[in-house]
């Protein structure tokens, strides 16, 4: 009789028996370059381009779309100037062909009065259309809008459902955690936001309280993707392809959102869409400035050329206008070599002097005076120019 053994009975592997083994199961990366969907709008890519107040002017959108950007979102527009046929605002739906998909913001506190704007911009062209529950500026909040409308999901209800039965588009919601630090808002009301209509959410997991200081907490933009069966984008603080994916697989959400990082910087969304193209040289420099310089001009006009006090700013990098310079500023750091310091007394402000403090001309001795001399006198400045 053989002795007892307690050694386990040896095992052979599943390939050595003739049959199929099957690897321990991974959850796969979604891949960024990968496309989805809001509603049914396809977007070819898990990048959108953050709606930016004075930034996101057509000629930025158009960039960023060269560079990688799936979806790209217009700056924000306020409800009540659209249906009052507001001439600026209406400035602000400028659409290209080659921006496709594209999302048109719009923000306000009426229900009514968001239904009105987003049949305006359904009619304008817009893909899709995404209100505004985010926007920590309290001059905004103060006026029951941006995120404070996170703070009541009755209100923000209706504004979803009035703007869901006014157009054919799909419907996104960009929220805030809420106006305090510390507050969980948004996961309150952004399952009631899309039992309402909703087709995607976007979380910036901030309150309004923060602004853009501190870390977004994108364990909150987990939960929320939990919450919800539609698409949800995670904004805030996305900075390199890595964090964006870290991003996506840790949340499981269905894109991230770039902001601020893209600003000027059209290369780091290359970075972030995977096109690892290194530093650009500087002549991509000069070229890609000065493409974004005129297609800016094409769009916004000449003025945008111009200064506070109506000086032209050719042949210097100082753009009078914010909805330039932001988005030239980085481009321009890199140009060497740089523009000389203005000189101090260029800096001050040349008063017109008073009266009794003006030159006085000395009267012709003949009864005829020069025309330059009579309009000198006129202005009071010894033959000058003006002041």
């Amino acid at each position: 009789m053989p002795a007892f053994s307690t050694d386990e009975p040896t095992v052979q592997p599943a390939a050595h028996r003739g049959e199929r083994w099957l690897a321990p199961f991974e959850p796969m990366s979604t891949s960024l370059t990968s496309p989805f969907t809001v509603g049914d709008v396809e977007i070819p890519s898990r990048i959108a381009l953050a709606p930016m107040a004075g930034v996101s002017v057509q000629a930025f959108r158009r960039q960023e779309r060269r560079f990688g950007a799936g979806l790209v979102c217009s700056e924000m527009v306020s409800c009540s100037g659209l249906p009052h046929r507001n001439e600026k605002t209406f400035g602000y739906l400028h659409i290209a062909s080659d921006e496709s998909p594209l999302a048109v913001q719009i923000f306000g506190s009426d229900p009514a009065l968001m239904a009105d704007a987003a049949c305006i911009v359904e009619a304008a062209g817009a893909d899709i259309l995404d209100l505004n529950f985010g926007w920590p500026v309290p001059k905004i909040t103060k006026a029951g809008a941006g995120a404070t409308v996170v703070e009541e999901p009755g209100r923000a209800c209706e504004i979803v459902s009035a703007a869901v039965e006014a157009v054919d588009i799909p419907v996104m919601v960009k929220m805030r955690l809420g106006l305090s630090e510390g507050s969980r808002s948004a996961l309150d009301v952004g399952p009631r936001v899309v039992a309402a209509g909703a087709s995607a959410l976007t979380l910036h997991p901030r309150s309004a309280a923060q602004m853009y200081t501190g870390q977004a907490d994108h364990s909150l933009t987990a939960e929320l993707v939990q919450l919800v069966g539609v698409p949800v984008i995670a904004s805030g603080d996305i900075t390199s392809r890595a964090h964006a994916q870290q991003v996506i697989d840790e949340t499981g959400s269905a894109a991230v959102m770039v902001g601020r990082v893209a600003q000027g910087n059209p290369w780091a969304l290359a970075e972030i869409a995977g096109d690892s193209i290194g530093l650009p040289s500087g002549e991509d420099v000069v070229v890609e400035l000065v493409l974004f310089m005129c297609k800016t001009v094409r769009e916004l006009g000449p003025s945008v050329l111009l200064d506070s006090s109506g000086s032209s700013t050719a042949g210097t990098w100082s753009m009078g206008s914010s909805r330039v310079s932001s988005s030239t500023r980085w481009c321009a750091s890199q140009l060497q070599p740089r523009p000389r310091p203005v000189r101090s007394r260029q800096l001050r402000v040349r008063r017109k002097p008073s009266r009794s403090a003006r030159p006085r001309l000395a009267q012709p001795t003949s009864g005829r005076s020069s025309c330059r001399s009579r309009s000198a006198a006129a202005a009071g400045c010894s033959g000058r120019r003006g002041w």
